[in-house]
């Protein structure tokens, strides 16, 4: 196995928004193979001094950000541009495009971003696809939601975990979550609210690489809690899949498709499809790694991590012969149940007692708002666990997860003002 040489440190530029989760463990992998890392954090500049950020990028300013990382490639060799967030996925393509990097395409980073240009790419390239329709905010969402077929799923384009992603069963449904993703719009990004069947079905998320030798498949999670709305909270993920080994192979087959329609070529893929009697369907494939704390689930070799595996992909290390450990592995990502401030949490040594509970860990703030799905885009914590079968797996972390105690305070709305 290569590893960089200590002596020429190799540099990369990891692309983060300030709430990331991800950072952490990159940061602990590029300090494991010995990378020199630039972060380039989506900050306004002034803030940028007091978070003692060297490298602030203004995500909302491709052009401007691209030249600030072809800047400091000029005065300081670049082995790759990172994206950890979908904000910077496309800014990072363009950088890397014109450095000469390791990279996605920008068109096929920004398919893998924006959900309309997504679907539209894969139904011209023959993958399932559920029927679809954007519409600009000032539409008139009566005069849509008559038009419409039952049940449908609405959805902002470019936001990501769910965030304001809504089941409507008919047309009063559909008006009462048009009106709460346009205000998540006012707030956030996009002007369009995508229209789409809703597809039943079994969910599963593939963990995969693209590159030379094609899709290098790591993991398919099942993801045994239904998920049919309206809000669709990621609960539990539990690899390997216990699906059959011709359900299996659909699901990668669904997955190849799907990168090869969108025009992903290289790195990490997050993938997550349904299963049902008329085939395998991509509901979003995304040119990054999986989201949250979920890759500590996945451990490869001597204990080699997800991010690890990434970074030495993309800085020319080789990843022969690294396999995923064997055994079963799982996290629960615990939904925000109300929206309120979190007083308290108790139950954590309970839960980690627990056989085959390996951590649990609170990522929510004492004392902090909570805002659930569709408006937020958080959890309360996660919990992860390891046994030799999937069904110890899931058994544990939903008993760890009934220990687990949290004292949430409604927020009292304001008065109006006269």
């Amino acid at each position: 196995m290569n590893t960089p040489n200590h002596q020429q440190r190799v540099t990369v530029v990891l692309l983060a928004t300030p709430n990331t989760y991800r950072s952490r463990p990159f940061a602990a992998a590029a300090k494991k193979i010995g990378l020199k890392v630039h972060w380039g954090v989506d900050l306004p500049e002034p803030l940028s001094s007091e978070w003692n950020i060297a490298l602030p990028i203004d995500l909302r300013d491709s052009a401007k950000a691209v030249r600030t990382l072809i800047n400091l490639a000029e005065h300081e060799p670049v082995a790759a541009v990172i994206a950890l967030d979908d904000a910077a996925s496309v800014v990072a393509a363009q950088a890397s495009a014109h450095l000469g990097l390791p990279h996605n395409s920008p068109s096929a980073t920004l398919a893998a971003r924006d959900k309309l240009i997504m679907r539209e790419r894969l139904r011209a390239g023959g993958v399932l696809c559920p029927g679809f329709s954007a519409f600009p905010l000032h539409a008139d969402p009566t005069g849509i939601a008559v038009k419409s077929s039952y049940p449908c799923v609405l959805k902002p384009l470019l936001l990501n975990g769910s965030r304001g992603v809504i089941r409507a069963n008919n047309p009063m449904e559909f008006e009462t979550a048009w009106k709460r993703i346009s205000a998540i719009l006012r707030k956030s990004v996009g002007t369009c609210i995508l229209v789409e069947d809703y597809i039943p079905g079994k969910e599963f998320a593939v963990e995969a690489l693209l590159g030379e030798g094609g899709l290098r498949v790591l993991a398919i999670f099942d993801k045994p809690d239904p998920l049919e709305g309206p809000f669709f909270e990621e609960t539990i993920y539990v690899t390997p899949s216990r699906m059959s080994a011709n359900e299996q192979d659909k699901i990668l087959t669904a997955t190849r498709e799907a990168a090869r329609a969108l025009g992903l070529r290289f790195g990490p893929v997050h993938a997550e499809l349904r299963l049902n009697e008329k085939g395998v369907w991509p509901i979003e494939v995304a040119g990054r790694s999986i989201g949250g704390l979920c890759s500590r689930t996945l451990r490869f070799g001597s204990g080699v991590s997800l991010e690890e595996l990434v970074l030495r992909q993309v800085t020319g290390s080789s990843i022969e012969g690294l396999m995923i450990e064997s055994g079963s592995r799982g996290v629960i990502m615990i939904p925000i149940p109300e929206r309120g401030i979190l007083r308290k949490f108790t139950g954590i040594e309970a839960a980690e007692a627990l056989t085959y509970i390996e951590q649990v860990e609170i990522t929510a703030k004492l004392n902090y708002p909570l805002y659930p799905l569709p408006e937020g885009d958080g959890y309360l914590g996660f919990i992860f666990a390891q046994a030799d079968t999937p069904a110890k797996v899931e058994a544990a972390l939903r008993r760890a997860n009934s220990l687990l105690e949290f004292e949430i305070e409604p927020e009292i709305p304001l008065e109006p003002v006269q």
